[in-house]
């Protein structure tokens, strides 16, 4: 009986463990070498014991930037559709800072997200929420890469914490980033700002994860060092460089050779460097869809470079 005991315990055990057993499923769209490379080194990290962390850029990264950002879509949108049709002060001031952000053109620069923030003040984090939400409904539903979604489901079997860092407000993201990716709303950090009296303010809270402040992010906020980043930018770098395991670039551009202010970067396109570095190079398609019509194009903001697969 002890003997029968013992067999059924051990047969359960092994039962459960099956139940548990953390399987990588190859994703769609992407190479047997790229596979072979992600499923190796997620089952290397079955026997970690310490969080498992990984961390995303958003816009380019997890979900299409062609032809406009969708933080500056949301805007623009949000000025011709609700601030043109108003006749007060408050909607004054906040169409005298999109003519700024319009003047200075360049939507990737510390001012200009910066703007983006000023430009929400005053408005609720809920009222932020909808207004991104809901350009994502009309713009963008369907521009999350499918080759990201099944990754990240991955990580997920395999108990990884998955965070999203973009430059753009944070509350704009949330909502639509923590419904498509299936993880936690907190999990999304963006440019902060305080909150009083229910309402944002004008205040930023830093670092805004932009740049080096991506990595300062990582720091501040996760509190560890991930063992896997993923970015497609320039400006993604130093987040990278926050990997102590894989690091993943998405449409890297191979067009523009950096310059010396990119430090070690200088004479390098971005996918020419990520390749030096060994990181997993990974296309998904983004392109323009020709129906939709984009408030952003007419306030003449630049478009983004396309990438069909």
């Amino acid at each position: 009986m002890k003997r029968f005991l013992l067999l059924l315990s051990l047969s359960l055990s092994l039962f459960a463990l099956s139940l548990h057993a953390q399987t990588y499923r190859p994703i769609r769209g992407w190479s047997e070498k790229i596979n072979d490379r992600l499923e190796s080194f997620l089952n290397s990290t079955i026997i970690t014991k310490e969080r498992k962390v990984a961390v995303f850029d958003c816009d380019g990264t997890t979900f299409g930037q062609v032809p406009h950002y969708l933080a500056d879509e949301a805007l623009y949108r949000y000025a011709d559709e609700v601030l043109r049709k108003r006749n007060d002060k408050e909607s004054a001031t906040k169409l005298a800072i999109l003519d700024r952000m319009v003047k200075d053109g360049d939507n990737v620069g510390k001012p200009y997200v910066e703007d983006r923030v000023h430009f929400l003040a005053g408005l609720t984090p809920e009222e932020i929420e909808t207004i991104g939400y809901e350009c994502y409904r009309n713009a963008y539903k369907g521009k999350f890469y499918p080759e990201m979604k099944e990754l990240i489901a991955n990580l997920k079997e395999y108990d990884f914490e998955v965070w999203i860092l973009t430059a753009s407000p944070e509350f704009l993201y949330q909502k639509f980033v923590a419904e498509e990716l299936g993880i936690p709303s907190i999990h999304i950090l963006g440019a902060k700002s305080v909150v009083k009296d229910g309402k944002t303010t004008g205040e930023i809270i830093l670092p805004i994860p932009q740049d080096d402040g991506k990595a300062h992010t990582i720091e501040t906020y996760i509190k560890t060092r991930p063992l896997i980043v993923g970015g497609n930018s320039r400006g993604d770098m130093d987040m990278l460089n926050e990997s102590f395991g894989l690091k993943i670039v998405v449409n890297p551009d191979d067009v523009t050779v950096r310059g010396a202010e990119d430090g070690p970067m200088s004479g390098h396109t971005v996918k020419s460097y990520w390749e030096k570095e060994g990181a997993l190079i990974v296309n998904c398609d983004d392109v323009a869809d020709p129906m939709i019509q984009f408030h952003t194009s007419q306030w003449k903001i630049r478009e983004n470079r396309a990438n069909p697969k």
